[in-house]
């Protein structure tokens, strides 16, 4: 038995926002502008689009139409600026350099840090985000092929994949956690410090729908890089 159509569209909609085709922040398409294109009645979209609003994916705004949603305003906010922004506000040059690039199947630890199964297709980053030409933060990234499979066709030689998923993929939830670390040989030979020494540990994991969408964590060496938070009492609106 065939799916009905509005569950196809939905579909259809949410691949192209996966894929990249729709932008996060982009408006689609009108109702009137798909039921054409569907050969369709408008309430069939409706309900395909209220699909889409129900798990996060867009945001239907009266007169203005249905756009691709970009966060699920939270309660709190945990303020933390792009690598290249805080570095280029400060007047100094931003680069990234990969330092290693693989395509996999899930391992366990994989799994665990993304939410999927083991075997999944996972696309794994290592680089360094250098200001001035020295070393200001490791980034270690996870990205998930099955939610973000365009990522799987970029080579991120230059460009830092965290910049390239905000500008292309969709999320709607996101978590931050923050630590203190010492860094073992391995990162220490990466980040050229000595083994041992103190680092503040940004770990980020964000969502599309209920799905992972990608697992970093970023290794600042202390005293580097600064953190703010701005709370907003219980159903406040943001400004």
């Amino acid at each position: 038995m065939s799916q009905p159509l509005h569950e196809t569209i939905r579909a259809r909609l949410e691949a192209d926002i996966l894929e990249g085709r729709f932008k996060p922040g982009e408006k689609l398409p009108n109702e009137t502008e798909l039921a054409a294109e569907w050969d369709c009645a408008r309430m069939t979209i409706s309900r395909a689009l209220g699909a889409l609003a129900e798990a996060g994916m867009v945001q239907r705004r009266k007169r203005a139409g249905t756009f691709v949603a970009r966060r699920t305003v939270q309660e709190t906010v945990l303020d933390i600026r792009d690598v290249a922004a805080d570095i280029r506000a400060s007047g100094r040059e931003y680069s990234f350099r990969r330092l290693a690039r693989r395509e996999a199947a899930a391992s366990a630890e994989d799994a665990a840090a993304l939410g999927v199964a083991e075997g999944a297709p996972v696309l794994l980053i290592i680089g360094l985000h250098l200001a001035d030409g020295q070393v200001h933060a490791l980034e270690e990234r996870r990205i998930n092929l099955d939610v973000a499979p365009a990522a799987g066709r970029e080579r991120f030689e230059d460009e830092a994949p965290g910049a390239w998923l905000l500008a292309h993929v969709a999320w709607t939830e996101a978590e931050h956690v923050i630590s203190a670390v010492a860094a073992d040989g391995q990162t220490a030979k990466r980040m050229g410090i000595s083994t041992g020494s103190a680092l503040l540990s940004l770990e980020r994991k964000t969502w599309l729908a209920g799905d992972c969408v990608t697992s970093a964590r970023f290794l600042y060496p202390a005293g580097a890089q600064r953190f703010a938070a701005r709370l907003r009492e219980p159903g406040a609106k943001a400004k």
